[in-house]
C-alpha cells in the first residue's frame, strides 16, 4: 500500500483546509427562527436543527426532548466501478469535510446531498454524477435506500449506489480520485479513520454470495430467515415509538449559549457553529451548523460460529429518528450518554463483556468516525468479537443471532440494518476467513 500512502499524503499537502468554531451570531444564511427557534438555511433547503418529543417504551428513559438533524431530502452514495486487467476496481475520492479528524478521508465517488447535486449553493456541481442518473453509462451491481443514524437524523435515507462502466471507458483524470481493489479497500477499513461512514455503507451492500431472494434458511443457519421476519416483525408491535416536534427553543433541558446548544449533564452531544475553507470542495468557504459528541462511543458485534456458520448477535434498537421504530443493530451501540461512568446494572447489554474481551477474541479493532459533513470528529470504537465458553446461552427478547450470509441479504432491503451495523460488517471479509 506504499503507492496510496504516497498519493494520499499528497492530496492533504495539496490542499488549504480550514475549520473553526464560530458563535451562533457568525453564521451566514443561518440563523434560529424567531417562532420556533429552529436552526436553519435561509434557502429552506440542506436541513434543520429543531426539536422533537420522544415517547417509547423501550429502554429504561420513556420520555425525553432532544435536538435533531431534519434532512428530508434522499442524498446519493454511490461508487462507479470497472475491471482494470480483469478485477474490479472501485473509484474513490479524498474527500474533505469539516467534521472529519484529519480533514481527508476517502469517500465514494459521488457523496452529495440533493441540495448539493442541483447546487442550492450556487457552486460546481460534483465529479461524475451522470453515472448514477443516467442509465445509458451504467450497469447497476447494486441500488438500495439505507437509513442514516437514528439517534441524531429524523427518519433520513440516502441512495446507496454501485455500477460498473466498461472497462474501456475513460473517466477523465483527476489527482483526488484513486481506483482502489475491494482486497486494498478491505486492508484500509482495518486502520482508524481512513475511509469515510459514507464509503462503509454503501460497501456493506456487497453480496459474496449469490442472493436468490427467497425466503429460506441458509444451509446452517440457527434461524430461517422468516423466523428472523417474524421475530423483527414481533419487536416492531412489542416497542412503541412516538416522536413529536417541539421548538427548538421549548426542547427542555436543552440549553443554548452563543456558542453551543448542550444537555445540562454534560453527555449526549453539542450543536455547533463553523466556518470552513477548503480548496477542493464546490464551493470555497461556507459555515454551517455540526453536531460534536461529548466523548467517542462503543461500537461491537459479539459472533459466534453455529452449525459451522459465523453468526452475528444482533439487537433490535429503538433510536429516536427510525423510519419504522426498529431496526437491526449490532451487539452493543454506545453513541450516547456515559456508559463508563453507569452502574454496572445500568449498562446496556453485553457493554462489559466488550470492554473486558482477551486479545485472542478480537477480529476487528478500530476506530471509525461518524460522517464529517454533519459531526464533528466523532469517532466510535469498532469491534468484532468471538464469543468465548462463557458467553451466556440466553439473551435478552430483543437480541437474536443471524447467520453473515442472512445479514448480507437483509442489507439489500430498506430500513432493516442501522448504519452502525452496516459499518461493522463493511469491515470484515466473506465468512470463510471468520
Amino acid at each position: 500500500m506504499s503507492g496510496f500512502d504516497a498519493w494520499f499524503e499528497g492530496r492533504m499537502a495539496a490542499h488549504r483546509f480550514k475549520v473553526e468554531q464560530i458563535p451562533f451570531s457568525g453564521l451566514d444564511k443561518w440563523g434560529f427562527l424567531p417562532d420556533t427557534g429552529n436552526l436553519g438555511h435561509a434557502t429552506g433547503r440542506f436541513f434543520t436543527i429543531e426539536g422533537i418529543s420522544v415517547e417509547t417504551n423501550y429502554g429504561e428513559i420513556p420520555k425525553w426532548n432532544q435536538p435533531i438533524i431534519n434532512q428530508p431530502e434522499i442524498g446519493l452514495l454511490g461508487f462507479a466501478t470497472k475491471r482494470i486487467n480483469g478485477v474490479l476496481h472501485f473509484l474513490m475520492q479524498a474527500k474533505m469535510e469539516p467534521g472529519n479528524l484529519h480533514y481527508i478521508q476517502l469517500a465514494p465517488t459521488l457523496q452529495a446531498t440533493k441540495s448539493n447535486y442541483t447546487r442550492v449553493h450556487e457552486g460546481k456541481s460534483p465529479p461524475f454524477l451522470e453515472y448514477f442518473h443516467d442509465n445509458t453509462h451504467r450497469h447497476v451491481l447494486v441500488d438500495v435506500l439505507q437509513s442514516e443514524q437514528g439517534g441524531r437524523f429524523l427518519r433520513k435515507r440516502n441512495r446507496n449506489i454501485i455500477v460498473e462502466v466498461p472497462a474501456d471507458e475513460n473517466l477523465g483524470e483527476n489527482p483526488d480520485y484513486i481506483w482502489l481493489t475491494l482486497g486494498q479497500v478491505g486492508q484500509l477499513l482495518q486502520r482508524d479513520n481512513v475511509i469515510n461512514m459514507d464509503a462503509r455503507t454503501v460497501l456493506s451492500c456487497i453480496a459474496f454470495a449469490p442472493i436468490d431472494g427467497r425466503a429460506t434458511p441458509t444451509p446452517h443457519a440457527l434461524n430461517s430467515m422468516d423466523q428472523i421476519l417474524s421475530w423483527f416483525t414481533e419487536m416492531k408491535c412489542t416497542y412503541e415509538l412516538n416522536v413529536q416536534a417541539v421548538a427548538l427553543n421549548e426542547a427542555i433541558p436543552w440549553q443554548k449559549d452563543d456558542y453551543r446548544i448542550a444537555h445540562p449533564s454534560g453527555n449526549f452531544f453539542e450543536v455547533i457553529a463553523m466556518r470552513i475553507e477548503a480548496d477542493n470542495r464546490e464551493v470555497a468557504s461556507w459555515t454551517q451548523p455540526l453536531i460534536k459528541p461529548c466523548r467517542e462511543g462503543l461500537i461491537a458485534f459479539i459472533t459466534k460460529e453455529i452449525q459451522g456458520e459465523p453468526h452475528f448477535l444482533i439487537q433490535a434498537k429503538v433510536e429516536a429518528g427510525n423510519f419504522d421504530i426498529v431496526e437491526m443493530a449490532p451487539t452493543v451501540q454506545c453513541l450516547t450518554g456515559d456508559y463508563r461512568k453507569a452502574p454496572e446494572s445500568d449498562r446496556p447489554p453485553f457493554v462489559e463483556y466488550a470492554l473486558n474481551a482477551r486479545k485472542s477474541q478480537i477480529l476487528v479493532d478500530s476506530m471509525q468516525s461518524e460522517e464529517g459533513g454533519r459531526f464533528f470528529r466523532e469517532e466510535n470504537r469498532n469491534l468484532i468479537l468471538k464469543a468465548g465458553t462463557d458467553f451466556p446461552d440466553q439473551v435478552p427478547k430483543n437480541y437474536l443471532w443471524i447467520s453473515y450470509s442472512q445479514l448480507k441479504k437483509l442489507i439489500r432491503y430498506n430500513n432493516i440494518v442501522n448504519i452502525q451495523a452496516r459499518g461493522l460488517l463493511s469491515s470484515i471479509p466473506p465468512p470463510q476467513a471468520l
